[in-house]
């Protein structure tokens, strides 16, 4: 479903280089559930990124789904996103302005596909049936979360990727949106890929990798 082949990925910081991927090589399943791990400031999220077709390597590919992602044209990039992944994030990304169940039909519209039951179906999925006009600035933490979850679900994705997912919840409202979470992902059979600094999280994966100097090793 989703290889790394010797990616490398740096920045420049104050005309410093900063290498922080380093070659990684890694091969993870359909319907596999990955937790990445490691130290803040290993490369977790800038792996997560590009592995997910936001940020492209320096050298080495991705495949996803024995596709060379980074080859492709930027417009068969964007509706292989579209199609094929969803995505999380630890701030939300809600758009202030629209409802709940606006932003959850925003990927829709991108694919010009939009279908208010099916965002009125994710939302239910999630716990929300009763907030769908309310705003992101009405809705607690762990609703805006559970908005985020529903986005990256409606157009039923087969790869999911979440980025620190729980970071800005208190533990029981972690706890609450990684079981609704990890109960949709395995509903659908989807992949799913997160990174947290979390690594009691990881127990609810089944393959846990960790980032070390710039590469990536199973545990």
């Amino acid at each position: 479903m989703i290889e790394a082949d010797q990616v490398y990925r740096s920045y420049t910081l104050a005309k410093k280089k900063i290498e922080v991927l380093r070659g990684v090589n890694l091969k993870i399943e359909s319907g596999e559930k990955v937790f990445l791990c490691g130290p803040s400031g290993a490369g977790k999220t800038t792996l997560m990124y590009t592995l997910a077709g936001l940020e492209n390597p320096h050298e080495g590919r991705v495949l996803i789904d024995e596709t060379d992602f980074y080859q492709l044209s930027s417009s068969n990039q964007a509706n292989l996103r579209n199609e094929k992944i969803g995505y999380i994030f630890q701030n939300y990304f809600l758009l202030p302005e629209l409802t709940a169940i606006e932003n959850v039909m925003v990927p829709g519209l991108i694919g010009l596909k939009a279908d208010q039951e099916l965002a009125k179906s994710a939302l239910c999925r999630v716990g929300l049936s009763e907030r769908f006009d309310h705003l992101p600035a009405e809705l607690s933490g762990g609703e805006q979360q559970r908005v985020a979850i529903a986005r990256a679900l409606v157009n039923s994705p087969s790869i999911i990727f979440a980025d620190e997912p729980t970071g800005n919840l208190d533990s029981a409202n972690g706890e609450e949106i990684m079981n609704i979470l990890m109960e949709v992902v395995d509903e659908r059979k989807a992949t799913l890929v997160v990174v947290t600094h979390d690594t009691s999280l990881s127990i609810l994966g089944d393959r846990v990798l960790t980032i070390k100097d710039g590469v990536v090793v199973d545990d």
